[in-house]
């Protein structure tokens, strides 16, 4: 069975053929990462992988991992090092994902030039190929202008929500940094803007509403890019 990726803990390859592509990244450090990039490398550069749904593989964790405290910075790390070789114009995808500014992410990911030589060298093919033949089933966002917490002038302390995922309807809620508050903002062109309003009936006082646009002030965490006005 075709897979886009894999788990990075267990994989059989041959090992000339893993030498020749390059190995795992040696810029990438302590934990995350290795087994995505991995897939997009041999994809994209004239490889296959495949799972085996009858196989049987033990994995056997440490009761407590070795690795330094803050995981999530390396994971993060690794995460940008990967897409800013192999992702082309979709690295901005890996930046949502993480809520990381592109202009000045604040994250070292190390020097990436030997891989991008690496994929020069071995005439690898771009990602928009991998996204139609390899992994068509990605949810592309196009024609995003910005992304991450939202934040109104009237309740700073209160980020725009995606709120229940019963009613989908967006709401105000305590500023938390979580998925439901960092993800991409996609433009509309309704006429119209979002405020926010008191409410006593509504969750902390505040309430979201549609109307016309009238100067409301909203800051929005990150840009990819400024439309022209």
């Amino acid at each position: 069975m075709r897979t886009p990726a894999m788990i990075g803990c267990s994989f059989v390859v041959d090992r000339e053929y893993f030498g020749e592509i390059g190995l795992l990244d040696p810029g990438m450090e302590v934990y995350g990462g290795e087994n995505i990039e991995l897939g997009m490398r041999v994809w994209q550069c004239g490889g296959s992988m495949e799972v085996l749904p009858c196989a049987r593989v033990a994995h056997i964790e440490r009761t407590k991992k070795p690795y330094n405290n803050d995981i999530d910075y390396y994971a993060k790390r690794n995460a940008l090092r990967a897409a800013e070789v192999w992702m082309d114009e979709f690295k901005s995808h890996v930046y949502m994902a993480w809520n990381i500014p592109m202009n000045n992410p604040g994250v070292d990911f190390g020097d990436v030039s030997e891989r991008v030589a690496l994929r020069k060298k071995m005439n690898c093919r771009n990602f928009r190929w991998y996204l139609e033949h390899v992994y068509p089933e990605m949810r592309i966002y196009n024609n995003t202008i910005t992304y991450g917490e939202v934040r109104n002038s009237k309740a700073s302390g209160y980020c725009l929500d995606q709120g229940s995922e019963e009613d989908d309807r967006a709401i105000l809620y305590p500023c938390h940094g979580m998925s439901s508050q960092n993800g991409p903002i996609i433009s509309r062109d309704t006429g119209r803007c979002l405020e926010v309003e008191m409410s006593k009936d509504a969750n902390f006082g505040l309430r979201l509403v549609v109307q016309r646009c009238s100067g409301q002030k909203w800051m929005i965490r990150n840009w990819i890019k400024h439309p022209r006005h």
